[in-house]
């Protein structure tokens, strides 16, 4: 049974290049970005990172330059596989309807999960917040998160391209959108 109570807010950051990859790299999640959103008051729990060490691919300087994730940060990161457990375990992700902007973050998870044979960490009730919220403000186009927290009256709070932080700031615009 899927608890309604909380909605899971998720940012993933993954290894990413100017360009291609280098051969043999494919891009694969760094970071996963957590936010806890309380349906019934639109709180936003603690924003929590879960670094996840790349085991296909290298941080690049843009990455860095992107994410400020260094390759020695993440190299002391979780398996991807450990990294699902804890979202189970501690978030009960098989459990709750989740969120992301946009599908990045659930085709990236879907992908790796088949690629190494990882179950799942989610229920089957997505919200893609991007979609949602340019539904909701009747935009003719769907817009970037920071876009999003600029048009619903917002400011970005931390790093932007930090999951944690984006998880954080795209609970606020799901709040926002729950509230009317």
């Amino acid at each position: 049974m899927i608890a309604l109570d909380e909605v899971l807010v998720v940012d993933v950051e993954s290894t990413c290049w100017e360009g291609t990859p280098p051969p043999g790299e494919v891009s694969e999640i760094i970071e996963i970005g957590i936010c806890p959103l309380a349906v019934a008051t639109g709180i936003r729990g603690e924003r929590r990172s879960v670094l996840v060490a790349p085991s296909r691919s290298s941080v690049s300087a843009f990455c860095t330059e992107l994410t400020t994730l260094t390759a020695d940060q993440v190299a002391g990161g979780v398996s991807f596989a450990e990294a699902c457990a804890v979202l189970r375990k501690e978030f009960r992700s098989d459990r709750r309807v989740w969120a992301s902007y946009g599908d990045y973050d659930r085709k990236m998870f879907e992908r790796q999960c088949a690629d190494f044979g990882v179950r799942y960490p989610f229920g089957p009730r997505h919200l893609n917040v991007k979609t949602l919220f340019a539904l909701v403000h009747a935009l003719p186009r769907e817009v970037g998160m920071a876009e999003a927290v600029r048009l619903a009256g917002q400011r970005l709070d931390g790093t932007h391209h930090r999951g944690h932080d984006d998880a954080h700031n795209i609970a606020g615009l799901l709040a926002g959108l729950l509230r009317r």
